[in-house]
Order: C-alpha cells, then structure tokens, then sequence
C-alpha cells in the first residue's frame, strides 16, 4: 500500500499535469473531447472526438456508479461490526444503493448554490478526520503493531496467485483513487478565470490528496490484522473490519467508520456532480440520443437537472446486473478507470504528435522541457494502467474471478459506434470552436 501509493502517485501527477496544459489552453466542460477536436486533423477531428467523448462519458458514468455502489457497499459492512454473522443480499444492497442515488441526486439538483460550501466542508472534514484516525489507529494498535519495514514495504506474493507481479496488482487501489482527477475539468464553465484555476487544481490535486492519504495508509498499514483475515471482510469491505479490530470493539471500529461514511457522502456528491455537467456537455454538442433533454438547464436552480437525471438512472439500470453476476458488476469498477484513461491518453497523445505547439501557448504550461518526459510517462502509464484493470486479481482464473472490463468496455464502445453510424454523424459536427471557450459557452448556451 504505502509503496504502490507512492508510485502512483508520480506516474499520475503526470497525467494530471498533461491534462491541466490542455485545460488551460481550451477551458471548456467539454473536457477532454473538446481538446481532442482541437488538436486532430481536420479530417479525422470529428471521429476522434466522438470516440473521446464517449470513452470521457462512460468513464464518468461508470467511476460515479463505482463510487456510490461502494459507498452501499461500506453502509453494509458497517452493519457487520455489530451482526457479524449479518449478509446483506444482493436486492438488499441494491435497494441501499438506489436510496444513495435519490438523496445524492435531491443535493445535487436543489443545492448547487450550497456545493461550493459543501467542497470547503469536505476538505476542513476530511482533514479532521484523518487526524482522530491516525490518533486512534496509532494509539489502541489492539492487534499490536508492524515493524517499520513490515509496515512500508511487506507484501504478501502468494495469495494472488500473481507471484511477485502482485505488487502490481496491489496499485489497483492506488491508481483507482486518482483515476477520476480529470473530471475536474468538467467544472470549467462554472470557475472564474478557469485557464489558470482549472490547471491549478488539477497540478495540486494529486499531490495534496496523495500527502493527505499517507496519514491515511501508514497508520493502517502499522496496526492492521493478518491478511488472509481481512480478505474474509463482510461484504468485500476491508476497513470496517480493520478499524473493529484494531480498535478492540464495534464501537471504536463504528466511530472511524463513520468519518469514512461522511466523507465517501461528499464524495458522492462532488462526482455526481462531475458527471451531470460532462453529460450535459455533451449532450449540448448533440452527441448522444435524445440531446435536447439533456441539455436542458434548470434556471431556477442553476442546475443541468435533466442531465443529472440520465445520469442517476443509468447508475441505477447497470447496478441491476449486479442481481446476475458480482463479478460482471466488478468489471465496471475497472471499465471506469479504463475509459478516463483512454480519454486522457487521447488528448495527451495527439498533443505530443503535434509537438506540443497547443498547450506550449497555454496560460499555464510547462514547457517543452519538462513537458515532453511528463507526456510520455503520462501516456506510458495509462497504457500500463489499462492492462492492470484489465487483468483478473487472482489466479487461477474462474468465472467468478474473472475481469470482464474489457468485454463490458468494449462492449459500450460498440454502441456508442452504431449510434454514430445510424444518426449522430448527421448531426454531431464536433463541439464549437472558440477561443474564449468559458465565456462563449456560456453565453451561447
């Protein structure tokens, strides 16, 4: 964990380093398929960017539904401190999930004008409580406590399967955590002067986040039971589990959990958010069915609602799976990583073919110095990413333990492509092109 969590950490400072050049140059919650389409050939621009602009869309959708599944999934495994013999059902959890969905989406639809208080909060919070977690973890240690090399650099090989290549596997976490950093280009539109402040946050997210969580991890990693105990966890849910026993009763194990809640709430919150204005973005380009409704604003509210609405069902429909197949629900964890990276990479890449000429003129750069090496790791690592998340964690390989992520990515990526053959070429033309995009954007739409 605490190794892993370093590495990641580099290799995805660089991808969002790449991404805030290119949010600075064309500051548009359009995101990565706007700056696709400013970068292509003109004769392949509009082809690519549809392909960005879905890849960009499932990812947000997908991530979103990851985030809140999980966070039922956390609501479950808390129940367990108490009733450990408790097992939630899968219509159960998926009911629990749905509840999630309603109340994040009531926030979101009738509390824009509270988000930004809401963000502030979260931060304040999340600070705090990685705090009382360290104190708390450091100072009950009820299970004893690691040495310092077990605790940074152990790793067990044989559990996986994978042998010594497990420690990849392990950054599966990691890289999960910071997957979602370019979805804060999605807020562009909704920043004052977004081609400084839109790159700003992007450079500092990964860094101040990473810092954060090494309070977070290193406790743990200290005083944390065996491992062969956590992976019987309830519900799939490691840290319930660990803080119960770590703390020597459901009580102190609820009372750290419960920070852990609060926050995966806002969470919640901010990456419902996200998605809603990437799907109304493009929705505003008429790239998917039905573009009209999407795009709609509620001006009472400032709210993208119709938007928002897509954005909850679909969570919701594709939740359904999980009644079928766990593993099949799995994957989507996994196809929401894969297709935020294939839209970075996109971008990024073209970029770079074009000698960085684009971002070299943005506000915010990095210049072709440091610029080229931290393009080319960006690129590398989400290349490396995409077979990680697209790898099963353990061998050998059953149909349970199976990774579909690449069927169910693939899978979306045809649909997305009969969409475009059967209609969406009449009509989606790329979105605008414009150089004060915040402002024209906003005034147009």
């Amino acid at each position: 964990m605490f190794l892993g969590w370093i590495i990641v950490l580099i290799v995805d400072e660089c991808v969002a380093l790449s991404l805030a050049e290119l949010a600075s140059r064309y500051p548009t919650s359009a995101g990565p398929y706007y700056w696709s389409f400013q970068l292509a050939p003109a004769n392949v621009r509009t082809v690519l960017s549809f392909i960005t602009g879905w890849t960009w869309l499932i990812g947000n959708w997908t991530i979103t539904l990851s985030v809140n599944f999980g966070f039922a999934s956390l609501i479950a495994a808390t129940v367990a401190l108490y009733h450990p013999d408790f097992v939630i059902t899968a219509w159960q959890l998926l009911l629990l999930f749905y509840a999630i969905c309603l109340i994040t989406f009531v926030v979101c639809a009738y509390g824009n004008k509270l988000l930004p208080m809401v963000d502030t909060l979260c931060a304040a919070f999340t600070a705090i409580a990685i705090f009382i977690t360290l104190v708390c973890l450091a100072t009950k240690a009820d299970v004893g406590r690691h040495s310092v090399s077990d605790t940074l650099g152990y790793y067990d090989s044989t559990i996986s399967g994978w042998g010594s290549f497990s420690f990849f596997i392990g950054m599966l976490p990691a890289a999960y955590t910071f997957s979602a950093v370019g979805m804060i280009s999605a807020m562009a539109e909704e920043v004052h002067d977004p081609a400084v402040k839109l790159p700003k946050a992007l450079a500092l997210c990964v860094p101040v986040g990473g810092l954060a969580g090494l309070f977070f991890i290193i406790p743990i990693c200290a005083t944390m039971p065996a491992l062969t105990d956590i992976l019987a966890a309830p519900v799939g849910q490691a840290l319930p589990y660990i803080y119960g026993v770590v703390m020597g009763s459901p009580a102190g194990g609820l009372g750290l959990t419960v920070l852990v809640l609060l926050i995966t709430f806002f969470c919640s919150i901010s990456i419902t958010v996200a998605a809603s204005r990437c799907t109304w973005a493009f929705a505003r380009d008429n790239a998917i069915p039905l573009s009209s409704i999407w795009s709609k604003v509620d001006e009472r509210h400032g709210t993208p609602i119709y938007a928002l609405a897509l954005t909850t069902v679909v969570q919701m429909l594709l939740a359904l799976i999980n009644l079928g197949s766990s593993s099949a629900f799995v994957a989507f964890i996994s196809v929401g990583v894969i297709s935020l990276a294939v839209s970075y990479a996109i971008p990024i890449a073209i970029s770079m073919w074009h000698r960085r000429v684009e971002v070299d003129n943005a506000r915010w750069t990095m210049g072709s110095t440091i610029g080229w090496p931290v393009n080319a790791v960006a690129v590398l690592w989400i290349a490396f990413e995409c077979v990680l998340f697209s790898m099963p964690q353990i061998l050998p390989v059953t149909e349970v333990s199976m990774n579909y992520a690449i069927v169910v990515f693939a899978g979306f990526m045809a649909l997305s492509a009969v969409w475009y053959a059967v209609y969406a070429h009449r009509v989606y033309v790329g979105p605008p092109e414009s150089d004060g995009l915040a402002a024209d954007h906003t005034a147009g739409h």
